[in-house]
């Protein structure tokens, strides 16, 4: 451990491989916990393994013959890196299953990626004029696996509750990502960190992030928000994502799987004062995207 590391601490208590550093006390007022936890109203406890698993036996997964890679096709490159980034000109996002516990692949898969964890070393860190803030102290190349939004899963009445019950100057942490399967299938999934959660909940929003939120399945039926590199990343640059879903510029279709945060649930306002936004890019749109409140 370097002489940097010494002075900060690991707010993830070891839970994570790799440490998450802060060299600022953080008020104990979460939980910190790598993964989405069940919370109140939601059906499924997403730890339990209810997705079926492949039966390839080889070091690594192929499509032709993966029935994971044939539910969603091939999501990652060999390095692990996300090829639908790769992708332009494409108005649909196709869903991304993950081999799991139930697959007799080995854990060298290349099809397994977000399961694995945090493998990046990162800092929470004051910003100056938007509160905390998270940045890498290691250069990100694109299409990596960055981190999950982490935290509890909840009904949407509970979402809602939760979300009226805040004052203005408090944050709202909940994501609705919304998932159009077709044939007018639609899940709708809401994490909220507020309480429980990892380092993905002290990431600010930008409307040029440098970050893009993919469900992604593993071992659930409830996905994983996984958070991926959009571009290549800078050593001590702040890691931001789009609140509002903005960055991957996809549309949901039939057989395809699309997120947005809260404002997709609903994207008219009514009469809802909105939050300034301070992200700073040339293109900033001078207002945090709508939250929980504007459902009905």
């Amino acid at each position: 451990m370097n002489a940097l590391n010494k002075r900060m601490v690991d707010i993830s208590d070891g839970l994570e491989d790799v440490p998450v550093l802060c060299k600022d006390p953080i008020t104990p007022t979460f939980k910190y916990c790598p993964d989405n936890v069940q919370g109140p109203g939601c059906a499924v406890d997403p730890s339990e393994v209810t997705l079926p698993g492949c039966s390839c036996l080889s070091r690594s997964c192929c499509p032709e013959s993966c029935s994971c890679l044939q539910t969603g096709g091939q999501a990652y490159h060999a390095t692990g890196a996300l090829l639908d980034l790769n992708r332009t000109g494409s108005d649909y996002s196709s869903p991304v299953f993950e081999c799991n516990a139930l697959c007799c692949c080995s854990d060298s898969c290349s099809n397994r990626v977000v399961q694995k964890g945090l493998q990046l070393s990162l800092e929470v860190f004051h910003t100056s004029n938007r509160g905390w803030g998270v940045r890498t102290l290691q250069q990100i190349p694109r299409g990596t696996f960055v981190c999950e939004y982490a935290g509890e899963v909840v009904s949407f009445v509970e979402a809602r509750g939760r979300q009226l019950s805040q004052s203005a100057e408090e944050n709202n942490y909940i994501i609705a990502v919304v998932e159009h399967a077709g044939a007018g299938s639609v899940t709708k999934t809401f994490v909220d960190p507020t309480r429980v959660g990892n380092v993905g909940r002290f990431l600010n929003h930008s409307c040029q992030s440098n970050l893009v939120m993919v469900p992604v399945r593993v071992h659930s039926v409830v996905p994983s928000l996984a958070l991926f590199a959009a571009r290549d990343v800078r050593t001590e640059e702040e890691l931001t994502f789009d609140y509002s879903g903005a960055c991957r510029k996809q549309q949901p279709a039939q057989t395809t799987t699309t997120q947005s945060p809260a404002v997709a649930e609903a994207s008219r306002p009514n009469g809802q004062q909105r939050k300034p936004c301070r992200c700073g890019a040339e293109k900033c749109t001078g207002f945090l995207p709508l939250d929980l409140s504007i459902l009905n």
